[in-house]
């Protein structure tokens, strides 16, 4: 038996979405049909996505490997680069279950506890679902875990792990808490300088569970913690910046300053704003001053009526397309994100996202289909009204999937017509041509805007076969 003052080790794990944005078409049982050179290809690409697009470290598990106790050791194990490390002895796993991995997080926590290893179970779907993952952990960790993690390792070394450990409070981010990059292998990723300055969402958007998990005050950090968290970065690595706030301008004072204050560190910087930053030039100096190369902009529909039939208020439809040339004529590429699906939708709307993806110039357009969320209104919703078309208790089968599938009825399209209107549509957005002609137009990161476009020429092409082959067992 292991002398309960000897240094415990935990084993921090990160896994995937079971999802076709990591590259496997989900619906496509019949891969032994298809040629070979078609298999490689998509072998081939789901490893460049996975290694360049999608390639940051996970923030949440770098923010717990930093809550040092001592007598505990913590590791990031990152399943996108590398196997769990079972010759090693761990006292404790820790999981963070994200929405789109339900099943391969319990099925991993059952495979370690098989072989005497506790597993503490958190994240998002934990928080959202606590009864659901009872079973499947040793202990539960809900809500943001950003200072009980402390609690949780003293409970380990004294062999008291509590089975529910629950945050009543959102942590206060005005406190320093440093995040290290310790326990990262930094060469795995395109870049490991992610930063956060803010959580929670003013907005009530109802396929979003942002608000539901983070509140809807927004809590910000000093700006002199994120300057001292950037200075630091730089010291080991020295590649773009990714500030992950879900709204980055939602603060807008506090943006102005943090960013004005950012300007003689000489970054360069990617994150998510809303069509607002194109109206305050102040803003927008700052961001660009201070190296902001793109933003993810939700836009989600050209009509008001289909986004306050969501709850998306903030962004005026006559003023979107003003917004958005503001924000490219700055310097700042644009990542626009469309859902085309929403209630109020009808077939006319793909003619209008093409005109509107041609005559802003959005740099990297994306067309999703709206994605019911457990936990969020719109999936409580459509369930509500019999329009969810897997099981609604199935969680597993609402995972992202990058659009290969429809999981609801559209209010007003029937899904015969709705299908067919949406893949013709990627069909003409996605092309090659149209890849090279955003590069060569796009104010910077002229070669990332083309790798986007070019991986989503193949991953709409793959959705588009799995749309098709749903239709066809739909009928």
């Amino acid at each position: 038996m292991r002398d309960m003052e000897a240094e415990k080790k935990v084993l921090l794990i990160f896994i995937q979405a079971d999802s076709g944005v990591d590259g496997a078409s989900l619906l496509d049982s019949a891969s032994a049909k298809r040629g070979l050179l078609s298999v490689l290809k998509d072998s081939a690409m789901s490893n460049i996505i996975r290694r360049a697009q999608f390639a940051i470290p996970p923030l949440s598990l770098m923010i717990l490997s930093s809550r040092n106790v001592p007598g505990v050791s913590q590791s990031i194990c990152d399943l996108r680069f590398e196997k769990l490390p079972l010759h090693e002895h761990w006292d404790l796993a820790g999981i963070s279950v994200q929405t789109g991995a339900v099943k391969p997080a319990f099925e991993l926590a059952g495979f370690l506890r098989s072989r005497g290893i506790k597993v503490v179970l958190g994240g998002p779907y934990v928080t959202v679902f606590p009864d659901r993952c009872r079973e499947h952990g040793d202990a539960l960790v809900i809500g943001e875990a950003d200072d009980i993690w402390e609690e949780v390792q003293r409970d380990l070394l004294a062999g008291q792990l509590k089975p529910v450990y629950r945050v009543d409070t959102y942590p206060d981010l005005a406190i320093d808490r440093p995040v290290s990059k310790s326990a990262l292998d930094i060469s795995s990723y395109f870049t490991t300088n992610v930063v956060q300055t803010t959580r929670g969402c003013p907005y009530s958007c109802d396929f979003c569970n942002v608000h539901v998990m983070n509140g809807h005050r927004l809590r910000h950090r000093t700006t002199a913690s994120v300057l001292k968290e950037v200075e630091t970065s730089l010291k080991q690595d020295k590649r773009i910046f990714f500030f992950l706030d879900d709204t980055v301008n939602a603060n807008e004072l506090y943006a102005e300053k943090l960013f004005t204050e950012l300007i003689p560190y000489n970054i360069q910087w990617v994150g998510q704003a809303t069509t607002a930053l194109g109206e305050k030039p102040k803003l927008l100096e700052a961001f660009a001053r201070s190296g902001c190369g793109a933003l993810l902009i939700g836009i989600e529909s050209l009509a008001d009526g289909s986004n306050h039939a969501h709850q998306k208020f903030h962004n005026p439809a006559a003023r979107q397309s003003a917004c958005i040339r503001n924000i490219r004529d700055a310097g700042i590429c644009v990542y626009g994100s469309f859902i085309y699906g929403l209630d109020g939708d009808t077939l006319d709307m793909p003619a209008r996202l093409e005109e509107f993806i041609e005559e802003t110039g959005v740099d990297v357009p994306g067309i999703n289909l709206l994605r019911p969320i457990p936990g969020t209104a719109v999936f409580d919703r459509l369930a509500a009204e019999g329009r969810l078309i897997p099981d609604p208790d199935d969680h597993d089968a609402f995972r992202f999937s990058w659009a290969q599938e429809m999981l609801y009825v559209p209010k007003s399209v029937p899904l015969k017509q709705f299908i067919p209107s949406y893949t013709a549509m990627t069909g003409r957005v996605f092309t090659v041509p149209n890849a090279m002609k955003r590069a060569m137009k796009a104010p910077r990161l002229r070669s990332a805007v083309l790798m986007f476009n070019l991986l989503y020429v193949h991953m709409y092409s793959m959705a588009r076969k799995d749309l098709h082959r749903q239709l066809s067992i739909l009928d």
